[in-house]
């Protein structure tokens, strides 16, 4: 009796063993499969951004290289024009300012002999009248021959009248006259000086014609 106990306790101890090496051989696999799948996943990211990488940047670096010398051979043109724009801006801009200035100091001296053709015309009434006096009347000679060397150095001319044909730009024509001793259309007569400024009028010639 003692004997087939003992057997009974040994059977049911080498179960109990086989029953933890059974379990411990299936959480085994398990675990390493887990650790292959793990290491799998790692190896994976790393395999494909080694491949992508260089198939991605080379096409880039083909074309940066590829626009780099095309705009290289088109600077020398953009500069070429860009200066000759520059140079025919600053040629206009030189111009128009001189024909400003110019203007601008025609309208002075204009101004100017339009205050003093007033006493330009006194002068000449008074150098038409009989004068008993003569130093008195070289006085006012000498005023007017003064006032006319300075119209000459504001380069102001007098429009000549008598004797000229009528010219509509530069003569004003009040009366016209029948005279055999002149042309057709031919000034006879000056009733008041006109002035010019170059081919500016400061003022008409009042005039009359013949004929």
């Amino acid at each position: 009796m003692m004997i087939l106990a003992k057997s009974k306790k040994d059977e049911t101890v080498s179960l109990d063993d086989e029953h933890d090496e059974a379990a411990a051989e299936e959480k085994k696999p398990a675990g390493k499969a887990s650790v292959k799948s793990g290491a799998a996943a790692k190896d994976a990211p790393e395999n494909n951004i080694e491949t992508d990488e260089p198939a991605q940047g080379e096409p880039a670096q083909d074309e940066a290289a590829q626009e780099a010398s095309g705009s290289g051979q088109d600077e020398p043109a953009v500069d070429m024009d860009r200066y000759l724009r520059l140079a025919a801006e600053y040629d206009n801009f030189r111009k128009r300012s001189a024909k400003e200035r110019e203007m601008t100091y025609s309208n002075a001296r204009i101004d100017t002999i339009t205050r003093l053709l007033p006493v330009y015309d006194n002068l000449e009434r008074a150098l038409k009248m009989e004068c008993p006096d003569e130093a008195y009347y070289k006085g006012v000679e000498m005023i007017m021959t003064g006032l006319l060397e300075i119209f000459e150095g504001m380069d102001i001319k007098r429009i000549k009248a008598v004797g000229e044909p009528f010219d509509p730009n530069r003569h004003n024509a009040v009366m016209s006259i029948e005279n055999p001793e002149f042309g057709e259309k031919i000034v006879a007569e000056e009733f008041q000086k006109g002035f010019i400024l170059g081919e500016r009028v400061i003022r008409f010639s009042t005039v009359v014609v013949a004929n």
